[in-house]
């Protein structure tokens, strides 16, 4: 039994590593060819020919898009999102799981129907709102589609539903108002859930390039998945792969160091709400 058990602990063990292998090789390939020299003809047949210990191909990366104002760009438009996600996704799931309305079960079923619409399905009717708005080649036109958030709701409505309600009603005994009992008492309790929801917000809307490609046309307005667009169609002689994935690596940077440093919060808070 016991030499069993370990045999099955092996292979699982091994075809984690295996899995694990294949997850981080495009990663260990985008950092390798960042550092590659691009006159050398070996840069890209050979996964170590053409190494150079030089930061070259980040500089011309940088100086090639307007990084600098897409990095401020990205970050407002994240953060504009996020903040009002989080506010509008907690008063919702709050009514959704504490406030007894007639059909309340039903508008939430029809709110959770949005999430079986693809989005490519939604680009051409929220075109034409924000035309209609006026609003086409400005950051409320990439965030104002995304203000409200159907998995968020889920999510908040779900953990609401988690918290204990006798510490809701001995707050109300004690003369709390409603927002009084939501800030003090049960947005506490809630913390692993808006830590990971926010996770996945902030990872989705950073990386986001349809949109933001589609309803944009100037640099002020656009994020860094714009940015890195643009060095595709850069060298008469095809892309530069090295250049590219030092542009790929100066936009995700941002997001990896974050997991490095926070990895245990991360994985607790993913845990902890279920959320995969």
């Amino acid at each position: 039994m016991g030499m069993k058990r370990r045999l099955s602990n092996g292979f699982i063990q091994a075809v984690l590593a295996i899995l694990a292998i294949g997850w981080i090789m495009p990663l260990v390939w985008v950092v390798l060819m960042a550092f590659k020299d691009p006159n050398n003809p070996n840069s890209v047949t050979s996964l170590f020919g053409g190494l150079m210990p030089s930061l070259q191909n980040f500089v011309d990366a940088w100086q090639s898009a307007q990084f600098g104002m897409y990095y401020v760009n990205t970050i407002e438009l994240v953060a504009g999102i996020v903040i009002i996600q989080l506010i509008t996704t907690t008063l919702a799931g709050y009514a959704f799981a504490r406030i007894h309305m007639p059909g309340r079960n039903i508008i939430f079923i029809m709110f959770l129907l949005q999430l079986m619409v693809p989005v490519s399905a939604l680009i051409i009717p929220n075109y034409m709102t924000m035309q209609n708005l006026h609003l086409v080649n400005t950051k409320w036109a990439i965030m104002l589609p995304y203000f409200a958030s159907a998995m968020g709701t889920f999510l908040m409505r779900q953990t609401f539903r988690q918290l204990p309600r006798e510490i809701e009603e001995a707050a109300t005994m004690d003369g709390a108002k409603w927002w009084q009992i939501l800030w003090h008492v049960l947005l506490p309790g809630m913390r692993p859930a808006l830590v990971a929801f926010t996770l996945v917000s902030v990872s989705f809307h950073w990386n986001d390039f349809l949109w933001p490609l589609i309803v944009t046309s100037t640099p002020q307005t656009q994020p860094l998945t714009i940015g890195l667009q643009l060095l595709t169609q850069m060298g008469e002689t095809g892309a530069q792969w090295q250049m590219i994935c030092a542009g790929t690596l100066i936009v995700v940077a941002p997001l990896l160091i974050l997991f490095i440093i926070f990895q245990r919060k991360f994985v607790n808070s993913f845990m902890q709400t279920g959320m995969k």
